[in-house]
């Protein structure tokens, strides 16, 4: 504890700070609360550099980001802006984050009287919709660039490529059992038609935008009244298709069951969901969405779980070397999840025009 005093002293006075406490239960960032007379004022967090490993870029995205928000809401007149936007305060080395023995920290202030909330409700899909749909919206005249901070992370292509891959390689033998078989087949015979967002890219028809790529509903935080205040958790903020923040929501919101669910009679696609996340959506993105962008949500709902299922799938071939597991065939358990989540998914929204 007394070296997280020394790095919150890089950002604060470390004469104001009374306690270092941790907060929330995030799997990838550490996160903690600086406490000042009492009340928390400031928020610790470890940056992951595993998983993000250019926090150079990463910063920057963020800041980029977070500065035009910041100045449209000024233009538009709106008060309180420290709640509305994340703001991370400079170290001492002029950066927003330091390195201390391999690992990178920063600090931002410290929302007060605000919350999340874990459980989809059609209300919460909503104001998911329209909160994620006005966050894009407000990037699309965004001039200065910003990375892929995770390259390829939604691009269904290097997916399959990644599971063609494992199957050559089968570096544990993986690939004698029958029923990995028949999800190599399965996934095979709808690669096509699940590869129609990069077709339509590089035919110049479908645009790449400043996306969330994390779309959950508890990365918004919401006032005492209710009220949405601001998207968090912009560590994945890059370019991307608009498929990526409106399928990807879906694919876990919109699931009956559980992600890992072993009894697939748990697992349908809940219309109640995809209606109202989808009318938030369309409304908090209608200044600039597309015909060819909006025709093609349907099957953005389709193509996260068949990405997650193929995702799953290669790690289980590859013999469980990203994903976390809890027993042996756990990945493979996920991805018969995630594969009926897939049919029922495409089952539900066949004919569905928007």
């Amino acid at each position: 504890m007394n070296n997280l005093f020394q790095i919150a002293a890089h950002f604060v006075d470390s004469k104001t700070i009374e306690d270092i406490q941790p907060l929330g239960n995030g799997l990838i960032n550490d996160t903690y609360k600086i406490l000042v007379n009492g009340i928390p004022k400031y928020v610790l967090q470890r940056i992951n550099n595993t998983v993000f490993t250019d926090v150079d870029m990463l910063q920057s995205n963020i800041e980029t980001v977070t500065n035009h928000i910041r100045q449209k809401y000024e233009l538009l007149g709106f008060q309180d802006l420290d709640r509305r936007v994340l703001h991370f305060l400079p170290a001492d080395t002029g950066k927003t984050f330091i390195v201390e023995e391999g690992k990178y920290w920063r600090v931002m202030d410290f929302i007060a009287d605000s919350y999340t909330y874990d459980v989809v409700t059609p209300e919460y899909a909503f104001y998911a919709g329209k909160s994620f749909g006005d966050f894009e919206s407000l990037l699309t005249d965004l001039k200065t660039p910003i990375g892929e901070i995770i390259p390829n992370f939604h691009n269904i292509e290097f997916r399959l490529k990644q599971m063609e891959d494992a199957i050559a390689e089968d570096r544990v033998g993986q690939m004698r059992e029958v029923e990995v078989q028949k999800f190599v087949e399965q996934i095979r015979a709808a690669a096509d038609r699940m590869c129609l967002g990069e077709r339509l890219y590089r035919e110049g028809k479908l645009p790449k935008r400043i996306c969330h790529c994390d779309t959950k509903v508890n990365n918004m935080l919401f006032d005492v009244e209710g009220n949405v205040l601001c998207i968090i958790d912009l560590d994945t903020v890059m370019p991307s298709f608009v498929f990526s923040d409106y399928g990807d929501f879906l694919r876990s919101a919109a699931n009956t069951g559980a992600e890992d669910d072993p009894d697939l009679g748990n697992i349908h696609f809940n219309m109640e969901i995809f209606e109202a996340f989808t009318e938030g959506y369309l409304e908090g993105t209608k200044s600039f969405l597309l015909p060819i962008e909006k025709d093609n949500l349907p099957y953005a709902a389709t193509l996260f779980p068949y990405m997650q299922a193929v995702r799953f799938l290669t790690d289980y071939i590859n013999g469980n070397t990203y994903y976390k597991i809890r027993y042996a065939h756990h990945n493979l358990v996920r991805t018969r999840a995630q594969w009926r989540l897939f049919e029922e998914t495409e089952k539900s929204l066949a004919g569905i025009r928007l």
